[in-house]
């Protein structure tokens, strides 16, 4: 404890986070613990700081009640990462895992390189997201030990293999060409949100009776011309809420659907045309590396998983807030 007793603690940050909930946070205690990870105390500045991007959406709120439950949440969440931040820190010192400054200038670099941003344009950026300079660097520099200690303790648990992928994209394959394409149109008649029984009643009438002079291709498109609508193009499974798309999976080419209620209003559907999936299916070559850096980065975040846990079992960790 005496290490953490000896922590600076940046009351300005503090009071700066605190403004944001008006005259009750005033009254909040300026500075506590807010748990003890081992030997080591997190602090309430700590968290404060780490809301200060949030402010803004918490501020929003409707009410001081929502405001204060929104800060609550979010306090809660801010505490368990750094919970874990600190378990890797101290497993990082264990391990004799180091950050050097000039990973994190590599780290920044490679960022600035992909979003083909200059240094101002970043650093504007980065000041738009609520972050100062030194603390975007001290983040990217928590996310580099991060990896190291995971890469260090965890990597030797994965084995992505040769037959792992080929299962995958097997897989995947059988999904895409099980997925139908549709190329449709329709006819819309749109409904307010609030709209009560009434109006959904005399649209629905609406739509039937345009429905019934429907009898071929050709009156569809003059129904279309009278009305709301058009041409939907090609569309995928899952595009389209299930009701919709559940509507077009049993239509035949060159039929018209019922009126079919949506999110927003009615659709009358014409099914141009329909087909599977084949050709949008990549050879294995071309996916082999998506497909295996999906594959790792999901074994790697469960395992990830296991092994903060693993820590927090090993660990002290008294929570106060």
């Amino acid at each position: 404890m005496k290490h953490a007793l000896r922590a600076s603690i940046s009351l300005a940050l503090v009071s700066l986070a605190a403004l944001a909930f008006g005259g009750r946070a005033r009254a909040d205690v300026v500075e506590r613990v807010v748990a003890v990870v081992n030997d080591d105390a997190l602090f309430l500045s700590q968290i404060r700081l780490r809301s200060i991007p949030f402010l803004d959406t918490i501020r929003s709120a409707r009410s001081q009640e929502e405001r204060v439950q929104l800060r609550d949440e979010l306090y809660h969440r801010l505490l368990e990462e750094l919970i874990d931040e600190e378990l890797i820190r101290q497993a990082a010192l264990e391990l004799e895992i180091r950050v050097q400054q000039s990973e994190v200038d590599r780290a920044i670099d490679n960022v600035m390189h992909q979003n083909s941003l200059s240094p101002t344009e970043f650093w504007e950026a980065v000041r738009g997201q609520g972050y100062s300079e030194s603390q975007y660097r001290a983040d990217v520099a928590r996310q580099l030990l991060r990896l190291k200690v995971l890469n260090q303790r965890v990597r030797d648990r994965v084995n992505i293999t040769e037959q792992d992928v080929r299962r995958e994209y097997d897989f995947q394959v059988r999904r895409v060409t099980r997925q139908l394409r549709f190329r449709a149109s329709h006819i819309f008649f749109p409904l307010a949100a609030d709209a009560g029984t009434p109006e959904v009643t005399r649209v629905h009438n609406e739509a039937i009776a345009v429905r019934r002079a429907i009898t071929d291709e050709a009156t569809f498109e003059e129904a279309v011309e009278q009305n709301t609508g058009g041409e939907l193009g090609w569309l995928n499974e899952g595009d389209l809420p299930d009701a919709l798309e559940s509507t077009l999976q049993t239509m035949q080419p060159g039929e018209t659907s019922e009126p079919v209620r949506g999110d927003a209003g009615y659709h009358i559907f014409f099914l141009h045309e329909r087909e599977r999936g084949e050709a949008q299916v990549p050879s294995f070559e071309e996916a082999r590396e998506g497909i295996y850096s999906t594959l790792l980065e999901d074994a790697m975040t469960h395992q990830e998983q296991l092994y903060l846990e693993e820590l927090r079992r090993n660990a002290t960790v008294v929570r106060r807030l």
